[in-house]
């Protein structure tokens, strides 16, 4: 019979974590928070700020939270001992607490544990320590500061009648940030210039760099560094900007006139420190740029892998790696790759914020063959293991070393500059290659006169700031202090379900409803826009979690001396359509060469995550109603398709069987009769019963020129040919 009962928060972990632990346990799982704050009292709030203490009212959060209560508590009264092994973090404490609460428990055991390993798990479980009520204070002031801003701040926005439905601590933060970056692309105005460059017979290209005039002393910054959000678009390279056609025209000749020689040939070892391992943003950068994974999507497999027990717990600020696996990486590395093996290796430090008690994101097992992995992982899954133990690897590795080179060349008083650079040895991006291309340059000496193969230049714009991507936002909330690694991801999916963003050509635009609420807010609750004062306030629930502030205190404080009179005054701002809609330029489309039937103008590509073309084309001309989707079956876009409605004495015409075979269970098609835009149609579907399941779902064949037609399965052959 069982005598001990562990609680995690995912049911994805009890498998593992009973067969680790065998038959003396009972392993339950809350799924996740099992309770939140009622919607009872003023506003709604669920609890009460009364002389410095918050009192807070918690209920189930739905009636599966109720029954996995009941299901607890039955289980808990049948055993000797109940440990609670929730998340490692803030959001795990709280939950362990909400547990303690409702199944009546004086003193939990909390274990925690970074990875469900045989090892990890009993060592936790033989070092059990009491719950940490400073973690667990933060949790409960994180909840109700942020319903306090959601409940008290989202009706402020629904007077704007536009169907914005919340405000948030984070949230509307993050949102800003977004349309902050629009608002810079709108009123951007481009500015011509002017790239001017020489070729050399020697095989090489030089770029304008000034004259011996003006040339300054500072030398240039090293621009290489180790971005996650960073795409793999390398720009090209550049001269000095020249701001006139006359002044590059000029350059160019003189280019032509004069001889060149080289004045300046340096070449120098650089080395690269290897990355540190992954924490929570950067995977959710990382996998952004290189797997094109939401942030949302990435955390959902990232907890697969970790329920699996093939990473360490993926909610993480730290970059600190284990004794235990440093050894491993190095012992893989002595076997495998030894001339990787650094003598000491490379110091990663983590932000002041995190809490150095957890370990960066890593593989449990670097010894586990991929080979097997692969068969047992979706493909998914399994890129973003490979890459978390790519990262992890490549951490412990040597730096890379590289030869950077430069020339510069002069012809009269004209400087011009070549850089190249040669990957001498790649340490680290063996596994991690963030490392630009080679760009070879000849060996050249200085004083040696250069033959002039072509002089020219290229006219050139600048660009606007360009959106940002998701690895981006999640990068620059990081970097501004703006919400934790647990709250990255759900952040921005928020964003998108609401739909004050969306997906334009892989980066994040604020729709018209998402500029509209920003530009309100501006001028309701400025303070809660602000990078700034929201990370103040992350900071803040750190000091509550370390012990430093009172959970109760600094929410009473920050009620009465902030959040009151903002609201007061926010009420103030008049809403009209014109404190809205007037702020940004209106919203250009893409045009697309097919003109709208009534107008003759041609119709906007309309984005979509919903049509397969991921766009539909609207007439934005002030024509009603004028939509048109693309057709595979016509190559054409046509307008959607109308449900007829039936009178309601329609007598339907039977069935009949045909000749034709179904594809999917070899059963007899019956030709179908029905109505579709006042047209009299037929099509063959299935006889059998079973055509409602999924494999029959796309058993249609319609009736064309050529004979019968399925976008499933093609063109219809009767039996036997």
């Amino acid at each position: 019979m069982p005598k001990r009962l562990l609680v995690v928060e995912s049911p994805g972990k009890v498998k593992k974590l009973s067969q680790i632990l065998g038959s003396d346990w009972i392993v339950r799982a809350s799924c996740g928070h099992i309770r939140e704050l009622s919607d009872t009292g003023e506003d709604s709030l669920g609890f009460v700020i009364d002389d410095g203490s918050v009192k807070c009212n918690y209920v189930p959060r739905d009636q599966r939270s109720k029954e996995t209560i009941q299901q607890l508590k039955a289980v808990s009264k049948q055993v000797d001992e109940v440990v609670l092994a929730t998340d490692p973090d803030r959001e795990g404490e709280t939950i362990a607490w909400h547990l303690k609460e409702v199944l009546g428990l004086r003193e939990p055991k909390r274990v925690i544990y970074s990875e469900i390993t045989a090892s990890a798990v009993r060592s936790a479980i033989a070092n059990p320590r009491k719950l940490d009520s400073n973690l667990v204070g933060a949790g409960l002031c994180r909840d109700c500061l942020d319903k306090l801003v959601g409940y008290k701040g989202s009706p402020l926005v629904w007077a704007l009648n536009n169907g914005a439905k919340s405000v948030g601590r984070v949230q509307s933060a993050t949102l800003h940030l977004i349309c902050q970056r629009e608002r810079e692309i709108v009123t951007f105005v481009p500015q011509d210039y002017w790239s001017v460059w020489v070729d050399y017979a020697e095989g090489f290209r030089a770029f304008y760099k000034g004259t011996t005039n003006s040339l300054s002393d500072a030398p240039e910054p090293e621009t290489e560094t180790h971005d996650d959000a960073a795409g793999n678009n390398i720009q090209a390279p550049e001269s000095k900007r020249v701001l006139s056609e006359a002044e590059a025209i000029c350059l160019v000749e003189e280019a032509r006139q004069h001889p060149h020689q080289v004045v300046h040939v340096e070449g120098k070892t650089v080395y690269r420190q290897p990355p540190p391992p992954f924490i929570t943003s950067t995977l959710q950068q990382a996998a952004g740029s290189k797997l094109k994974l939401a942030p949302d999507k990435t955390m959902v497999l990232a907890q697969k892998l970790y329920e699996a027990g093939l990473i360490t717990y993926m909610r993480t600020d730290s970059v600190m790696l284990s004794p235990e696996f440093c050894a491993a990486a190095r012992k893989w590395l002595e076997e495998h790759d030894p001339q990787n093996v650094p003598q000491q290796l490379a110091k990663h430090r983590s932000a002041k914020t995190a809490q150095e008690a957890h370990e960066a994101i890593r593989p449990t097992d670097v010894f586990r063959p991929s080979v097997q992995l692969r068969q047992e992982l979706p493909p998914e899954e399994f890129d973003l293991y490979v890459m978390i133990w790519k990262r992890a690897i490549a951490s412990q590795c040597k730096s890379a070393q590289l030869r950077k080179t430069q020339i510069i060349t002069q012809s009269n008083s004209v400087l011009w500059q070549a850089r190249g650079q040669v990957i001498e040895f790649y340490g680290y991006a063996r596994y991690w290659n963030n490392l630009s291309k080679d760009s070879v340059l000849p060996l050249v000496q200085q004083g040696q006169g250069l033959t002039l193969e072509n002089a020219n230049f290229e006219k050139k714009q600048t660009q606007p700031p360009p959106r940002y991507s998701e690895p981006k936002l999640v990068q620059l909330m990081e970097r501004k202090g703006i919400g934790r690694p647990s709250t990255f991801a759900p952040t921005v999916a928020t964003l998108k379900k609401r739909g004050y963003v969306q997906l334009t050509k892989g980066n994040l635009q604020p729709t018209t409803l998402g500029l509209e609420v920003d530009d309100f807010l501006q001028k309701a609750l400025p303070d809660l826009l602000e990078a700034e004062f929201t990370a103040k306030m992350e900071s803040a629930l750190d000091a509550i979690a370390e012990g430093k502030q009172g959970w109760q205190q600094y929410l009473t404080t920050w009620n009465k001396n902030y959040f009151v009179p903002a609201l007061a005054k926010a009420k103030t701002v008049a809403v009209s359509p014109s404190n809205t809609k007037n702020s940004v330029a209106e919203r250009k489309y893409d045009t697309s060469k097919t003109r709208c039937p009534e107008c003759n103008n041609f119709l906007a590509k309309i984005p979509s995550n919903k049509v397969k073309k991921k766009y539909f084309l609207k007439c934005t001309s002030g024509c009603a109603n004028i939509v048109l989707f693309w057709s595979d079956f016509s190559k054409s876009w046509q307008p959607p398709r109308t449900q007829e409605t039936k009178p309601e004495n329609h007598s339907q015409t039977p069935a009949k069987l045909s000749s034709y075979p179904c594809p999917v269970c070899k059963k007899p098609l019956e030709e179908y009769s029905y109505t579709k835009d006042g047209q009299n149609k037929t099509m063959l579907r299935c006889s059998a019963a079973s055509r409602q399941d999924k494999k029959h779902k796309d058993v249609a064949f319609f009736s064309t020129a050529k004979g019968w037609w399925s976008p499933k399965f093609g063109e219809l052959n009767p039996v036997g040919q």
